[in-house]
């Protein structure tokens, strides 16, 4: 049993399936299924079920997955470690957020600060985010919505209200004012589920017995604005994409219903060893977004 075996295995044992994790891998499909055929005599257990090409832990690979994620982790925390103690700047960090646009600045001034570091920054949900800290995959994430876990740790960067963004020649743009049951039958402009505005928004309407009508799905809440200037309805947008230039005449009221508003947190894995450049960036974003 070798480190090799183990990485193809834990690839294997999250894809469930031989040639995804062997493009994950970027290796070749053979190559995965006679590595982990090795292991497997090795161990002298079957670790999957097969049927056909799809594969599913059974039992015994369930158990050994979580010794190996340990190990795994441990060694990949003990190369990050010994790379800080040389004193190296160049390395890299996994950033993942619901929102771009509430990390580009903070990006742009670590990059400017290292840019020995190669930053990989994607877009996720809430659930996605969770999966990757868990699996070690990214160092930090940035959310607007509590991420379930273990061991994870999470510091609160902004705390900002949502309002309602109209178009100029809507009924209701002559309020300051609206309450969630003046929305129903509204076409709504939101996010697709799992992200924070979508989520907000089935929590508001939760309290009243209505369902949202969703005209618009978009997972980038910095274009909202744009669309809803262009009529294709009304949407809850925080006030930093408010802030956001745009060429549409929009107007802004105030939700009435508690709780109306985004909480961006950081969030990290308590138990896994944070690269000093990790940690830099998210000392970083503490001192650019939380409010003096």
């Amino acid at each position: 049993m070798d480190l090799l075996q183990l990485r193809y295995f834990q690839a294997v044992a999250r894809r469930e399936h031989i040639s995804r994790a062997a493009e994950d891998l970027r290796v070749a499909q053979p190559s995965v299924s006679r590595t982990i055929a090795r292991l497997e005599k090795g161990l002298g257990v079957p670790l999957f079920d097969r049927r056909g090409r799809q594969v599913r832990l059974n039992a015994a690979g369930a158990a050994f997955l979580r010794r190996v994620d340990r190990a795994l982790g441990e060694l990949d925390d003990g190369r990050r470690e010994l790379a800080d103690i040389a004193g190296l700047e160049h390395g890299h960090v996994t950033v993942a957020a619901e929102t771009l646009l509430s990390v580009t600045e903070v990006l742009a001034r670590f990059r400017a600060e290292r840019p020995g570091v190669d930053v990989r920054l994607f877009q996720a949900n809430a659930d996605a985010m969770a999966r990757h800290l868990g699996e070690r995959e990214v160092d930090v994430c940035f959310a607007s919505q509590p991420l379930a876990g273990p061991a994870l740790a999470s510091v609160e960067l902004l705390r900002e209200e949502v309002l309602l963004a109209v178009p100029a020649t809507h009924r209701l743009a002559r309020q300051k004012r609206v309450a969630v049951a003046e929305l129903a039958g509204e076409p709504l402009v939101t996010s697709r589920p799992g992200f924070w505005p979508r989520t907000l928004l089935d929590r508001l309407f939760a309290g009243t017995g209505l369902r949202p009508v969703i005209a618009c799905e978009t997972d980038e809440p910095g274009v909202m604005g744009e669309l809803i200037g262009a009529g294709l309805g009304v949407g809850l947008v925080p006030a930093m994409s408010r802030r956001a230039a745009t060429t549409a005449p929009i107007v802004w009221l105030h939700v009435d219903a508690p709780g109306c508003e985004r909480v961006l947190s950081a969030v990290w894995r308590a138990d896994a060893y944070m690269s000093a450049a990790a940690g830099r960036l998210r000392d970083l974003s503490r001192t650019m977004l939380s409010p003096s």
